[in-house]
């Protein structure tokens, strides 16, 4: 074979490796963009939509408001709707089929109606606790220093119903002072006993510390020792049948994350 013919031949060889080279190349790179597409695409959150129907003690109804707009800010496209009232009553409505994805009690009293019909999914999570407060008139006219003072004689006093967390709370805190008290009525959840005090209907009503908050200079509050015995755990729970589980359980981790437990503080809760 001749030098040329050589030279012809080693030059159709090293250009055949070359692009054998860059044909691997090639693939590696494009195997490797893939994957990353893969991975990016694998790692990517659903995208939240629709309605989040929550049911919540009425003490809730501030923060979670608050709370429902942070969500549907972070989520365009959902819709958080609350129903707050007395946990006992939203029990109640939850078990004989209201449609609701969370439900939040101010006991876990009143979730054991929800989990004892098997009607909530997994085991609920205490997210906050709430102590009791007196409420009376703004400037507390009648002077009340104690618990014991709302007995007195010609001192109307408004309690929640004793089926009401807050009223299982207050009458708990007067069994453990020995105390008997006959209030003026008997309210269905803790905001409707506010009002009273707020419309000047009543002197005094048993509230939560978060209520006496809220309501600002409407009402002032007085702190009582007996307090500290009657402190409610709050839990929450998926719902069964929710509608919108996947959005519903984003919720519920809103409510216990960091951010979520500085708004609920900041009302007035305790922590868990």
């Amino acid at each position: 074979m001749t030098r040329s013919v050589r030279r012809t031949r080693m030059l159709q060889l090293a250009g055949a490796g070359a692009a054998a080279l860059m044909a691997l190349s090639a693939c590696s790179s494009s195997d490797s963009s893939s994957t990353t597409k893969s991975d990016k695409s694998g790692s990517a959150s659903p995208k939240l939509s629709g309605k989040v129907t929550v049911f919540a003690a009425a003490s809730l109804k501030e923060s979670f408001t608050a709370l429902g707009k942070e969500f549907e800010k972070a989520h365009p496209g959902t819709t958080v709707s609350f129903n707050f009232g007395g946990s006992d009553t939203l029990a109640a409505s939850i078990t004989s089929g209201a449609p609701a994805d969370v439900f939040a009690a101010a006991s876990p009293k009143t979730m054991a109606i929800v989990t004892d019909k098997q009607d909530a999914v997994g085991t609920p999570a205490t997210f906050v606790r709430n102590q009791l407060e007196i409420a009376t008139l703004p400037g507390n006219p009648d002077k009340v220093a104690s618990l014991k003072d709302l007995t007195k004689s010609g001192l109307k006093v408004v309690l929640c119903d004793k089926t009401v967390p807050c009223g299982a709370a207050a009458q708990k805190a007067l069994d453990a002072s020995k105390l008997k008290l006959t209030p003026v009525s008997y309210e269905q959840d803790v905001k409707a006993a506010l009002t009273k005090v707020e419309l000047k209907e009543a002197d005094a009503a048993v509230v939560y510390k978060t209520d006496v908050k809220a309501a600002g200079d409407k009402v002032e509050g007085v702190e009582f020792p007996e307090s500290a015995k009657a402190i409610n755990d709050y839990p929450i729970a998926l719902l069964k049948n929710a509608g919108n589980a996947t959005a519903a359980k984003a919720f519920i981790a809103l409510v216990q994350s960091a951010e979520g437990q500085k708004v609920l503080t900041g009302a007035g809760f305790l922590k868990p």
